[in-house]
């Protein structure tokens, strides 16, 4: 199925959720309400509700339908591990108001160190992005970004002020499709105290991922350095009947 087509389904359904045209305990439309909307496949509009499943926003239940089990205060977060989700979309499903500050913005080729680090291969030229996080004037989260250039030609510095991933989607038409992340909890550095308003706390929350596009290209090394009390992190299981 074309993965466009599975994105923007997915992302209008997330939407109408996030928004309460569906609440807590809503059950959604039919498939075949869904199919004539979107004008699609019943496989496609399973796969978007699929995701938002594994994402904690759904319930499917057999002989019910599916019900909405999204609450706006406990899903208060800015991340949810497993699904894939820009720092502005974050700050809009919050109804946050936020600032970028872009610390450096530089063009570098990937070395060997460069390379075990973030999974580029040596040679490769990449754009190294470094940008802090602030909501309500408090500073809670320092990003560093590594872009693959070939994949994300014309970045440039007003393009990180505001949302890389809108300019990666909306003008290079790229499909972003799967993320690696892994959280750590590290001792603050120097840079974290400098960057972050960390008030007492001397350690941070790391979360470090690789992301790909729809054709398999690893196009992102990211690594934030979060504010402990100001970040949640929300997982969804489904537990495996024997």
């Amino acid at each position: 199925m074309p993965t466009a087509k599975y994105e923007a389904i997915y992302r209008s359904i997330k939407r109408d959720i996030e928004t309460g045209i569906y609440k807590y305990g809503d059950f959604l439309p039919s498939e075949n309400t869904y199919t004539e909307r979107f004008g699609c496949t019943r496989n496609t509009i399973r796969r978007a509700l699929s995701v938002l499943t594994s994402e904690g926003y759904l319930l499917p239940q057999h002989g019910r339908g599916v019900e909405v089990i999204y609450s706006p205060q406990a899903n208060k977060s800015l991340f949810t591990i497993g699904g894939i989700e820009s720092f502005a979309e974050a700050a809009a499903r919050n109804n946050i108001q936020t600032v970028t500050r872009l610390i450096s913005f530089e063009e570098i080729k990937a070395d060997e160190a460069i390379s075990l680090k973030t999974g580029f291969d040596i040679g490769e030229e990449l754009y190294l992005i470094r940008r802090v996080r602030t909501f309500d004037q408090r500073a809670i989260i320092y990003d560093t970004n590594v872009f693959l250039r070939s994949e994300t030609e014309g970045l440039n510095e007003e393009i990180a002020k505001q949302s890389i991933y809108r300019y990666l989607e909306q003008e290079l038409h790229m499909n972003i499709t799967t993320s690696r992340r892994r959280v750590t909890a590290e001792k603050a550095s120097r840079e974290d105290r400098k960057y972050l308003d960390l008030g007492e706390y001397d350690f941070v929350l790391t979360v470090t991922g690789q992301v790909f596009n729809s054709r398999g290209i690893m196009f992102e090394y990211t690594q934030s350095r979060h504010v402990p009390d100001q970040v949640c992190f929300i997982e969804s299981a489904v537990r495996q009947r024997i």
